[in-house]
């Protein structure tokens, strides 16, 4: 799995625009960093405080607090649906991050939102907003703290992309698929073989999922070179640069302060300390709509891995294991 790239790539073009602006970082330490239309700012955004977005007592709350976690929620957007859903979890004292992903169409039922569609967390996002799918995505992870969100959609991507001159690709197959139904009507046309990928085939080529042999298993791969092209362009084309043109595209309620705090820690951060989960589960068709049905007990087991894995105590082990087959027999 190469999702800790996209950790990578997030935190390196933070790092370089924290670093050079790091002498103003104190006295506007309570501006936001990146895209100014933010939906909520967090609790306590300053240089000396970690942020608290979204706030429950878990199962796991006490490890959380314990190894000194920080948690972003990253969410991909296209036309107010959440195409990519994950957690960013990082043990600051022990330098790890976990990535936990949660697949777009878990089925995640809401009272009044009886619809089909309406039963899938992607769904949250366009109803209810930022704050709900936090407090959903917070709800699915047995009540986990969420310190910071960061949404980035379709043309921002398309923005980034062309500000760093285009991302080369060896595209593996012909890519056609059109959907007139789509706002606006999509169109996906790219040809087989080797090429650099301005912002509008870029996204072409992200946004295709119909034609690969294995299934969202293709285009998570597919996805996973396209990012690391990308981070290795933006690098080429500056850091600085690149890094503008992510605090320009990207909405996130993380602050100058904040930033500046966690980006001098991240550095230490090792690419074999970096891991990542998928929310377990199994795809299941009710009333003729696909979803992703979670799995409880395997999720409370992949938390217990992730929070409580680490503690060198056995009653302590014990006891966050009871605190998570309470919260289980809760759901």
């Amino acid at each position: 799995m190469k999702n800790k790239i996209f950790f990578k790539f997030f935190f390196a073009f933070l790092v370089a625009f924290t670093l050079i602006f790091m002498p103003i970082a104190k006295a506007v330490s309570n501006v936001n960093l990146f895209n100014k239309d933010v939906t909520e700012m967090v609790v306590g955004s300053d240089a000396d405080s970690r942020g608290v977005f979204v706030s429950q007592t878990g199962a796991f709350h006490s490890n959380y607090e314990e190894y000194d976690r920080l948690n972003l929620l990253a969410m991909g957007v296209n036309n107010k649906m959440t195409d990519t859903i994950m957690l960013i979890s990082w043990d600051m004292k022990d330098d790890s991050v976990d990535v936990i992903s949660i697949p777009r169409d878990t089925y995640y039922h809401r009272a009044g939102y009886d619809a089909n569609a309406e039963k899938k967390i992607n769904a949250i996002y366009a109803s209810e907003g930022v704050k709900a799918i936090a407090e959903a995505v917070s709800d699915v992870l047995y009540g986990i703290e969420i310190n910071y969100y960061a949404i980035v959609d379709y043309d921002a991507v398309k923005t980034i992309v062309d500000g760093v001159g285009g991302v080369p690709m060896d595209v593996k197959q012909n890519m056609h698929y059109e959907d007139p139904y789509d706002t606006p009507p999509l169109v996906i046309d790219l040809k087989k073989g080797e090429q650099v990928l301005d912002g509008e085939h870029a996204v072409q080529f992200l946004r295709y999922r119909h034609g690969y042999i294995n299934g969202d298993l293709g285009r998570v791969e597919a996805q996973q070179e396209f990012v690391k092209s990308l981070y290795r362009q933006g690098i080429k084309n500056g850091v600085l640069s690149s890094a503008r043109l992510v605090t320009e595209n990207v909405k996130s309620d993380l602050t100058v302060g904040a930033a500046s705090r966690y980006a001098l820690s991240a550095l230490t951060i090792r690419d074999d300390a970096i891991e990542t989960w998928t929310v377990p589960g199994v795809p299941q068709y009710i009333d003729e709509t696909s979803y992703y049905i979670q799995n409880k007990d395997d999720t409370k087991e992949m938390l217990h891995q992730i929070y409580a894995g680490k503690d060198n105590s056995s009653e302590e082990s014990g006891s966050a294991e009871a605190e998570a087959a309470e919260a289980g027999a809760e759901l």
